[in-house]
């Protein structure tokens, strides 16, 4: 029994040394929050954002999060808490009509306003990841102008 206890001594005393510095980390994982605030000339409908956490998604994926805003109720503002630290892009539209879907023209050009993060602007298709993409980390705001 003693050489039993003495053989186990080093793996418990491994064991609990361990384990306060694993809460440790547990604890000191970084979480950050995104203020998304969203400035448009209408008054209808739902603003609609998504945010993506990779140019991968955000070039064709899904996004890690989304909310939508109601304008007409005058909300203009969401707050997105427990993000990870580190890279994002949003891609937003204004569905002024309600209909749930961003309308074109025949030609496949958006007649409803849209913006994407940094208020990046695109060239023949949306921005890309690498003008819209911004650091999140704390406290983070967002400001996106939708025409």
């Amino acid at each position: 029994m003693k050489t039993l206890i003495r053989n186990l001594a080093p793996v418990i005393f491994l064991v609990m040394a361990a384990t306060p510095i694993e809460a440790a980390v547990l604890q000191a994982e970084p979480s950050a929050s995104l203020t998304i605030k969203v400035e448009t000339t209408a008054d209808t409908g739902k603003v609609m954002v998504a945010i993506y956490d990779s140019e991968g998604a955000y070039e064709g994926g899904a996004p890690v999060r989304a909310v939508q805003l109601d304008v007409a109720a005058g909300q203009d503002e969401a707050v997105i808490e427990g993000l990870e630290t580190g890279t994002y892009g949003l891609k937003a539209f204004h569905d002024v009509n309600g209909n749930g879907r961003m309308d074109t023209n025949p030609f496949g050009m958006p007649v409803e306003p849209y913006a994407f993060s940094n208020n990046a602007v695109g060239n023949m298709g949306p921005a890309k990841w690498d003008r819209a993409r911004f650091d999140v980390s704390g406290q983070t705001l967002q400001t996106l102008n939708l025409r």
